[in-house]
């Protein structure tokens, strides 16, 4: 729990372990919005993965708030400006992806909160780390967000493992999202009482085995340490985008600025699914479809993409060798 709080700059009483982003976002629904009430608003934006729309529509079908979605520009970026005339008074929750998982970009979370809490420092603020804790030095105090969120897998660790910062302030006002053991501190026939927070949203045995690898996952990250990171996949990320772009038949979505290794692309008369099969007899895993973002790709006017991502075992070999089979796929399918 130490490791993870000194990893994004919190309390490890503000650190609760979950089973990742997924269930983290699904706690703060059902937990923190209990605080909710009838007409109340809830703003996110068109990049947003399905795990940060669905526990939101769900509430709103339950308490009968409204979801509002902040648009997304041709460039790929969230159309920031719009953000003042969609706040209000009602405006009780922004839940924003800080790096999309589709087109890569990367949202300036820093500028938008200070906007959101100059107008109104009662608007709790929820930033979806998934993609960003691997690629950007994280600071949850400098970003001043209520609730952080990402996955171990993420992060060269285990999957089913995840974390969930909440300022120390909010647990309070939540109650607990699971019931059951540890989750306690006296139960009588009738009755119950919580344990104190973190434990009192940690119900039951938990996944020790995976926590203490999401433990050495981050310590080996840290010897990496994300600047260098940083530096060697935006080389590998430009690298790669010019030589896409040598491909005519290739069409990339966004990648104008502040990008982070991740590249959503189609081409001309190809099937994304017939791009990754190939590709995969190569050796070479992709992914395609909509990346649980169909909002988003209803916004960019397709219904799915090939999507490419970089890390830090990544090599410019790779890039070439993935270019070379691309060009030989495309000949193949044409």
């Amino acid at each position: 729990r130490q490791i993870v709080a000194d990893f994004i700059n919190a309390n490890k009483l503000e650190i609760i372990f979950t089973r990742g982003t997924t269930e983290s976002i699904n706690l703060i629904a059902y937990s923190w919005g209990n605080n909710l009430y009838e007409d109340d608003e809830i703003l996110i934006s068109e990049m947003e993965h399905h795990s940060n729309i669905i526990p939101w529509q769900m509430l709103a079908k339950q308490k009968n708030i409204k979801i509002k979605y902040i648009p997304i520009l041709e460039n790929g970026e969230l159309d920031i400006k719009s953000i003042k005339d969609l706040i209000n008074d009602k405006t009780k929750l922004v839940s924003l992806t800080h790096m999309s998982n589709t087109l890569g970009t990367i949202n300036p979370v820093n500028k938008i909160i200070k906007k959101i809490k100059q107008y109104n420092s009662d608007i709790k603020i929820l930033i979806d780390g998934a993609q960003s804790i691997s690629h950007i030095d994280i600071d949850v105090k400098k970003i001043n967000c209520d609730f952080f969120v990402f996955s171990g897998h993420k992060i060269m660790g285990p999957t089913g493992v995840g974390a969930l910062y909440i300022k120390k302030d909010l647990m309070n006002e939540m109650n607990p999202f699971l019931m059951g053991g540890q989750m306690i501190k006296e139960v009588n026939k009738f009755d119950s009482t919580w344990n104190d927070s973190p434990w009192k949203f940690e119900a039951g045995t938990s996944n020790i085995a995976q926590v203490i690898g999401f433990g050495e996952a981050i310590n080996y990250f840290n010897k990496l340490d994300i600047k260098n990171i940083n530096t060697y996949e935006n080389m590998l990320l430009n690298i790669l985008i010019e030589r896409l772009k040598e491909i005519k038949q290739v069409k990339i979505y966004g990648h104008i600025k502040n990008q982070g290794p991740v590249i959503s692309f189609n081409i001309k008369n190809c099937h994304p699914y017939d791009v990754s099969k190939l590709l995969d007899t190569y050796n070479i895993a992709i992914r395609s479809g909509h990346h649980c973002t169909q909002t988003l790709m209803k916004s960019l006017g397709t219904d799915y993409t090939n999507r490419v991502s970089l890390y830090a075992y990544n090599s410019l070999n790779d890039i070439n060798y993935f270019v070379d089979r691309l060009i030989d796929v495309i000949k193949i399918l044409n």
